[in-house]
C-alpha cells in the first residue's frame, strides 16, 4: 500500500508566470478584508499591558506566527497588519509602542509543535488549515470500503470516503488546536481564516469540493488516453477538507482549549464572474496544487494536465452567478483560556 505519511508541498514558489507570488490574489483579498476584523479583535480582547509589560518571562516582547503553506507576501501583509494594530492598541492604552520587540518564524509542519510552551501571543493563519496533513490510509487500501478506487475525492464515492476524510480533519484540528494552546501564553489570540461549505449544499454543488472532481476526471480522461498511469490515479487523493462552519465550532468547542470571540463568514466579492477572472482563478490552482500533483505524477504530465483542466473548468458552470454564495470563508477569532 502507499505511504499516506505527510509531505511537503508547498505552492510554486519563485517569480515564473505559474508562481504563487503572481497567482495568489484571491488569498491576498481575503487577508485584507480580515483585517478590520482583526484590528477589532486585538482592540476588545488583547491585555496588552498583562501580556507584554507585565510579563515576568519575556517582557517588553510580543510573538506572532503565520502559520501557512504559502511562498510570496501574504504573509507578510497579514503579519504588518497584526504588528500595527498591536501598536495602535498600546497607544490607545497610553503605553509605549515602541519599546515593544516583535518576533516570529520557524520552518516546521503547523499541524504539530513548532514553539516553546507559552511564547506566543498571536496565532494567524489563513488559507491553510483545509489542507490535511496526510491522505487518510482507507483511501489506499484496497481491502477497505474507503478504497477510492478511480477517484481523487470524494463527490460520487462510498461514504466510508467522506468519513476518513472527517475524520482525519478532525484528528488534525484537535492536534493543531492542542499545539497552539500550549505555545499561546493565557489570553493569547489566534485568527483563523478557513474555506467551509456551507450547511444544505451538497458537494456535487459546492465549487471549492467541485473544482478538484474536476481534476480528478481530466487525470482519467488521460488515463483512458494512455497519458496516465491508472494505478497512479487509484494510489493518489487529493488531500484537502473543507468542513462546514458548525462542524468547525463544534470541533473548537470539544476542544475546550479555547473560546470562541468571533466567527462569522469573511465579507468580500466573489471576483469570479467572468471568463478573464476564470482564467485568473485557474492560474490560482495550478500554483496551489502543482506541487502535490507534481510529487506524485512528476512533472512530465503537468503542462497538459493543466491545459485540459482549464478547458474543463471553463465548459463547467461551476464559477457561475448562481454559485458565488456556495462558499463560506469563515473568519474565526479564538483567545487562550486560562490553563
Amino acid at each position: 500500500m502507499a505511504d499516506t505519511s505527510a509531505a511537503s508541498y508547498p505552492t510554486v514558489g519563485g517569480d515564473g508566470p505559474y508562481s504563487y507570488a503572481h497567482n495568489s490574489s484571491f488569498q491576498r483579498t481575503g487577508v485584507e478584508s480580515a483585517q478590520a476584523l482583526i484590528n477589532e479583535g486585538i482592540s476588545e480582547n488583547l491585555d496588552v499591558k498583562q501580556l507584554i509589560f507585565s510579563s515576568p518571562s519575556s517582557p517588553n516582547s510580543f510573538s506572532i506566527a503565520d502559520l501557512g503553506c504559502s511562498v510570496g507576501p501574504n504573509t507578510f501583509i497579514a503579519v504588518q497588519n497584526i504588528i500595527e494594530s498591536v501598536k495602535f492598541k498600546c497607544l490607545a492604552d497610553d503605553l509605549c509602542s515602541e519599546a515593544v520587540e516583535f518576533q516570529s518564524a520557524v520552518p516546521g509542519s503547523f499541524h504539530g509543535r513548532l514553539f516553546p510552551k507559552a511564547s506566543l501571543h498571536f496565532a494567524h493563519s489563513s488559507y491553510s488549515l483545509q489542507w490535511l496533513s496526510r491522505v487518510p490510509k482507507e483511501l489506499l487500501d484496497k481491502k477497505s470500503p474507503a478504497w477510492n478506487k478511480g477517484r481523487i475525492y470524494y463527490i460520487g464515492a462510498p461514504s466510508e470516503v467522506f468519513e476518513a476524510y472527517s475524520a482525519q480533519f478532525a484528528k488534525d484540528m484537535e492536534s493543531f488546536l492542542n499545539s497552539r494552546a500550549q505555545e499561546l501564553v493565557n489570553g493569547g489570540l489566534m485568527a483563523l481564516i478557513i474555506p467551509c461549505r456551507p450547511v444544505g449544499i451538497p458537494p456535487s454543488q459546492c465549487p471549492i469540493i467541485v473544482i478538484i472532481d474536476l481534476l480528478g476526471a481530466t487525470l482519467m480522461d488521460m488515463v483512458n488516453m494512455g497519458l496516465v498511469s491508472k494505478d497512479k490515479v487509484d494510489s493518489f487523493n487529493f488531500p484537502r477538507y473543507n468542513p462546514t462552519p458548525q462542524e468547525l465550532r463544534s470541533l473548537i468547542d470539544r476542544n475546550g482549549c479555547f473560546s470562541i470571540e468571533k466567527m462569522e463568514p469573511l465579507v468580500r466579492k466573489s471576483g469570479l464572474e467572468n471568463e478573464s477572472k476564470n482564467q485568473n482563478h485557474i492560474l490560482h490552482l495550478r500554483a496551489a496544487w502543482e506541487g502535490q500533483i507534481k510529487g506524485h505524477f512528476g512533472s512530465e504530465i503537468i503542462d497538459e494536465l493543466f491545459d485540459r483542466y482549464k478547458k474543463k473548468l471553463l465548459e463547467s458552470p461551476i464559477f457561475s452567478q448562481s454559485n458565488k454564495n456556495q462558499v463560506q470563508e469563515m473568519f474565526v477569532l479564538l483567545k487562550r483560556r486560562m490553563a
